[in-house]
This record gives structure tokens, C-alpha cells and sequence, in this order.
């Protein structure tokens, strides 16, 4: 097998790519005619090329470290495989599934391809949560919301139970998870996954993050 030749595997980091192949998930909940799913492909052609060998790797990869509690990072993509791999399911499109329900105040742009580096929107952390932990400093005195990097037009519908949240987008929309039973950072053991992404929060020109 492929995975045999990444042995041993101390920790996966999965980032983003292509959506996942809908078969794997209940997608026929989605409610999307044809014709609406034929404007999400023209919309985010990038996205919806399905590649299902990356998807076959990927998942193997994610249920591998489930089984043995090795440390996992999902980000974009790696979340959302994370979440299917554990029963799971995603919205198809965010726009146009989830954005349709909140009022215009908690409207959210989880994308932005015309300003792809600086596009930001804030989420709000859950407390007691590893997110928390991570971002004490950038919480202000009696907020719990900070400023997240996010490219994606998909994300978590049904959150996979063995999971709990970490952070919400203004729409509802789950942005950070953890399996807390798999949580020790003091052994360096964690299974999360966050829908933002940190690796390009990095201010140019500096070792300082957003």
C-alpha cells in the first residue's frame, strides 16, 4: 500500500484542494437542483474537479490517524475530510445554502476572488476550547471573535458527533473542531480541524501573525 511507504507517521498535516468527491457524504440532502449545481461548477471550476484518488489517500490517511491517535491538522479541505471520514456530512455551497438563511448582518464572504491575500472575516471562538487557548492575546477584553484568512465555498453541514466546535462564522457556519477525547497537548496529541486558514495569516515581511 502507498501508505506503508510514509511509515512511520509521527503527525498529518492536510491543507487544502479540491472539493471532495459528494459520494462520500449524504449530498443528496442539499436541496440544489441541477441548475444550480451547474452555477456552482462555472462559479468555482477550481474547486469542483473532483480527484478521487487524492480523495482515496487522503481519507485513508485521516482514518489511519483516528485509529492510532496520531496527531492531525486538518486546514480548508483537510477539516472537511476530516468531518466526512468521521460520518459527517458538508454543504455543497455555501452561498448558496447557507447564505440565504441569516439576516444581511450575518451575511458572511467565505471567499473573495478578486482579493485573494487580504480577504478576512471574524469568527467567533468558543471558549475553554483549544482555539481559545491559541489566541488568548488576540481577544479583546469581552470578545471572543477574531479575524480569520478563508478561501473555500464549501464547509461542515452536519458536524460529525465524535467532534465539537471551536469557532462559528458570523452565518453559523462551524470554523474550528477538535475530538476532545483525543486532546493532550502535553503529549503533543490533538485531532482538529479549522476551515480558516492560519498558514497565510502571516504578516509580509515579518515572523508575526494576524
Amino acid at each position: 500500500m502507498l501508505l506503508d511507504s510514509f511509515e512511520p507517521i509521527h503527525g498529518v498535516l492536510l491543507c487544502e484542494g479540491e472539493d471532495i468527491d459528494p459520494s462520500l457524504y449524504d449530498a443528496d440532502m442539499s436541496g440544489l437542483s441541477m441548475e444550480e449545481m451547474e452555477e456552482v461548477r462555472r462559479m468555482h471550476a477550481g474547486d469542483t474537479a473532483i480527484d478521487k484518488e487524492k480523495d482515496t489517500i487522503e481519507f485513508r490517511l485521516a482514518k489511519l490517524c483516528l485509529e492510532r491517535n496520531i496527531p492531525y491538522l486538518g486546514i480548508c479541505r483537510g477539516s472537511q475530510v476530516l468531518n466526512v471520514a468521521c460520518g459527517g456530512t458538508l454543504y455543497q455551497d455555501i452561498g448558496k445554502e447557507l447564505s440565504k438563511s441569516p439576516s444581511e448582518d450575518r451575511r458572511v464572504a467565505h471567499n473573495d476572488y478578486e482579493n485573494y491575500d487580504d480577504h478576512r472575516h471574524p469568527v467567533t471562538v468558543v471558549p475553554s476550547t483549544p482555539l481559545h487557548q491559541w489566541f488568548p492575546e488576540s481577544l479583546e477584553e469581552g470578545q471572543m471573535e477574531i479575524l480569520v484568512k478563508s478561501y473555500h465555498h464549501q464547509g461542515v453541514k452536519r458536524l460529525a458527533p465524535r467532534f465539537v466546535p471551536m469557532a462559528f462564522a458570523r452565518d453559523g457556519l462551524v470554523e474550528g473542531v477538535y475530538d476532545p477525547d483525543a486532546y493532550n497537548p502535553d503529549e503533543g496529541k490533538f485531532i482538529m480541524g479549522l476551515q480558516f486558514h492560519p498558514e497565510h495569516m502571516r504578516r509580509p515581511d515579518s515572523d508575526e501573525f494576524d
